[in-house]
This record gives C-alpha cells, sequence and structure tokens, in this order.
C-alpha cells in the first residue's frame, strides 16, 4: 500500500519540514512548519515593511473606521466582506459589527422554524420500521444540526458558510464515545481527521507506514472515506453522502482494511 501524501511542506528553503498541520501566515499566506509559524522566524515581507517605514520615520498610518476607535495601523487592515479600513483590533467581523456578517440568531431562529415544519408535517404520516432511506437520513441530519452549532468545537476562524457539523464517533479503544465538531467543507478528509485527532486528543501515527491508521469512516455503509477527497464532495455525492448535522465515525484500521464492520456498535446509543 502506497504512503498518503498528507500535509504540506514548509516553506523555508532549508527546512522543507512536512507538517500534517501546516501554519498559514495570516501576512504572506506563506505555509510553515511549527518552527517558522512566526513572522519574525520566516521574515515575514508585511513585518519587514513595517519595519522599514518605523526607520525612515515616516508617520504615515492608517485609522480604524470602527465607532469610536482610535487605533491607526501602519499598513492598512481591510475587512475582505464590507471592504472597511480597520485596526487589528477589529479586522475580524465580529468585532467590528460587520454588514455582511451572517447573524446566527436569525439563523437559528430559521432552523428552528424549519424543524418545527418538517416535524409537524411528519405528526401524522405513516410509519415504516425497518427501513432507513437516504431521505430519512437527511431529515435527521436537519434536526441535529441545530444542536450540533450550540455545542460543536472547531477553528472559529472558519467562516460559518464554510462550517461543516457531524457527531463524531470516537474509536473504541477511547473512553468518550463521541463528540461535536464542526470542520470546513474545504478540506480534505486527511486534514479533517487530523484535525478531529488533535480535537479529541488522539494518537494519530498516519505518517508511520506500519502502525494502524486512522481513517474516517461512513455511519451507515462503514467504509473508509478516502483520505484525499474534499469533504464537499462527500457531502454532494447522490449515493451515501454525508450530511452536515449527521454522523461519522472516527476508527483505527489496519493497512489491508477498507472500514468498519458494525457501525451500529459506534451509533446504537445514539
Amino acid at each position: 500500500m502506497a504512503e498518503l501524501d498528507v500535509g504540506r511542506h514548509c516553506q523555508i528553503e532549508y527546512c522543507k519540514q512536512k507538517d500534517f498541520l501546516p501554519f498559514v501566515c495570516e501576512g504572506c499566506s506563506g505555509v510553515f512548519c511549527l518552527e517558522h509559524r512566526s513572522r519574525d522566524s520566516h521574515s515575514c515581507p508585511e513585518v519587514l515593511v513595517k519595519r522599514d517605514v518605523l526607520e525612515s520615520g515616516v508617520s504615515s498610518s492608517h485609522p480604524c473606521t470602527f465607532q469610536d476607535c482610535k487605533g491607526r495601523e501602519l499598513l492598512p487592515v481591510i475587512c475582505p466582506n464590507c471592504q472597511k479600513k480597520l485596526c487589528l483590533a477589529h479586522r475580524h467581523q465580529e468585532d467590528h459589527n460587520c454588514e455582511k456578517l451572517e447573524k446566527p440568531k436569525q439563523r437559528m431562529v430559521a432552523t428552528q422554524e424549519h424543524v418545527q415544519k418538517i416535524l409537524e408535517s411528519k405528526k401524522n404520516a405513516p410509519t415504516c420500521k425497518g427501513r432507513k432511506g437516504a431521505k430519512n437520513s437527511a431529515t435527521a441530519a436537519k434536526v441535529a444540526l441545530m444542536k450540533l452549532k450550540l455545542h460543536a468545537t472547531g477553528d472559529k476562524g472558519l467562516p460559518e458558510i464554510e462550517r461543516t457539523y457531524f457527531q463524531v464517533f470516537l474509536p473504541k479503544e477511547v473512553n468518550t464515545s463521541s463528540l461535536p465538531m464542526f470542520f470546513s467543507s474545504k478540506w480534505s478528509v486527511g486534514k479533517v481527521v487530523d484535525f478531529a485527532a488533535a480535537q479529541a486528543s488522539l494518537k494519530n501515527n498516519n505518517n508511520v507506514l506500519t502502525a494502524k491508521k486512522l481513517r474516517l469512516c461512513h455511519p451507515e455503509t462503514g467504509k473508509a472515506i478516502k483520505m484525499d477527497a474534499c469533504l464537499q464532495s462527500q457531502l454532494s455525492l447522490s449515493d451515501s453522502p454525508l450530511y452536515n448535522g449527521g454522523n461519522v465515525i472516527l476508527e483505527y484500521l489496519d493497512n489491508e482494511c477498507s472500514g468498519v464492520e458494525d457501525v451500529t456498535a459506534y451509533i446504537a446509543s445514539s
């Protein structure tokens, strides 16, 4: 079995260390390892520009436009959504009440109303025991999504529109059965696995060829999902898709194993 190509190499020429959770610099957008993640350690151009400005004695600066804020920056900090100039303290959408920011409270009310309509429409519908189709799974995921948004953990810097929520069922050997988490729909499945392992403090030996691999498995078929697949592609499958608000299984598998056999053992209590 070929070793999976997961992670990114540090951009520092004399380093080139491969990191499975690389750091992206907010200043220059470069990809770096843990040792070179700070702007000074990789000679970030933004830091150099600021130093040049200070050394040249130029006093021009850019004022923050947020309410009564008197903060100023040597370089312009512009919100990519509303195009307003801000200081570092108010650069995030939540910090300057960005007019383009999606309001979670309004979305939550809309979600609750939608869930209520679903429950009322199903109240008098005939039940079909022993049958779980894609339509039922999608409906259950929509109902569960509201709860997951209240308790899920993840990267709070992710835009709301990119967030995908799962109830992640952890390996059998772990005391905790499951945790609610959210990930970016733009991530690869490999990055989702690495991030979930870090969140749940799981041992991750996916870079060791002979070790058992931590894999993300489908909650109904039990099949391990390809590590290089984009999470968004798994949400849009016509056959056995993953659902935003649904379940996924995280388990250690042997290299020759294609998935978990008994999915009910993971989610029977859910």
